[in-house]
Order: structure tokens, then sequence, then C-alpha cells
């Protein structure tokens, strides 16, 4: 954000920079507004999380937070575990924590770039019928094929 600031006080110095040519790219973090005789700055209200969440409170956007990092960092445990001690519980906890982990990134990616309600309510049942469908194939193939670990393990040794 400062090499922001620091970026649009060189444009207005007659340098023009390399990257940013757009002035639409560049926008000030706060502006003064004259009213009459005195200056009062104007602040733009940036909002980061999506109007869902707002009702929520901060307690549960945190704890989202600690949960997606704790999966990630479950999910990098696993992957040794996984060769070490291949079996049906890993596998199935493979089949739940990969589909978690990709549906929690992929509605992230909802969240941040599909716009509109109705574009938002379509985008988030289809993510919903995207996850069961994963987590139901993946439990189909732990199941009645080898499951995940044997599969990995077969993929590395040829």
């Amino acid at each position: 954000m400062a090499a922001l600031v620091r970026l649009s006080s060189v444009c207005n110095r007659g340098v023009s920079p390399l990257l940013f040519r757009s002035a639409s790219l560049i926008r000030p973090l706060a502006a003064c507004h004259r009213d009459r005789d005195h200056l009062y700055p104007l602040v733009a209200k940036i909002h980061a999380t999506p109007a869902h969440y707002a009702g929520s409170g901060s307690k549960s956007a945190s704890l989202h937070w600690t949960a997606e990092r704790v999966l990630s960092a479950v999910l990098l445990s696993m992957g040794p575990l996984a060769y070490f001690y291949p079996g049906p519980v890993m596998d199935c906890s493979l089949a739940a924590a990969l589909t978690l982990h990709g549906h929690w990134g992929l509605g992230q990616v909802v969240t941040d770039y599909v716009h509109g309600e109705s574009k938002v309510k379509l985008a988030r049942a289809g993510l919903f019928i995207l996850s069961t469908v994963t987590f139901a194939g993946l439990s189909y193939f732990n199941y009645h094929d080898v499951g995940i670990c044997k599969a990995v393990a077969l993929l590395w040794s040829k």
C-alpha cells in the first residue's frame, strides 16, 4: 500500500511509472475536501469482507481463518503420514481434508471475483455440488479401488 502512495507522489512530479500507466489504478487513501473555510479529510470505507460476513462478527471470521490455516498444516503433515501408514482411515481422512481445503479455497475465489446476488448464489450452489461430487468420488475410489495412498504410491513406483 505504501508503494502505491509513494508511486502516486512520483507521478505527480511528472515522472510516469512503467507499470501503473492508468490513473484509475492509483487512488489516494484519503483526500482533503475544502468546505468554505476549513479542510476536513474524506476517508473511503474499504470493505475487505463480503456483506454476508458482516453480521456474524469478527470472531467468526477469525475462527474460520484459523481453521483454514490449521487444515493447511494438517494437510502438510498428512503427506508423510500417508506414505508411512497407508490405510483406509488415512484414505478417508485425506478425502475429507482435500475436499474441505478445495471447498474453502474455491469459496474465497467466489467471494473475491463473483459479483451480483444471483451470480453469487449460483456460484455457491455450483461449488457445493462440486465439493459433494468430489468427496463422493474420492470416497468411491477409496472403497472400490486401491485408495488414495496406494494410488499415489503406484504413481511414484513407475
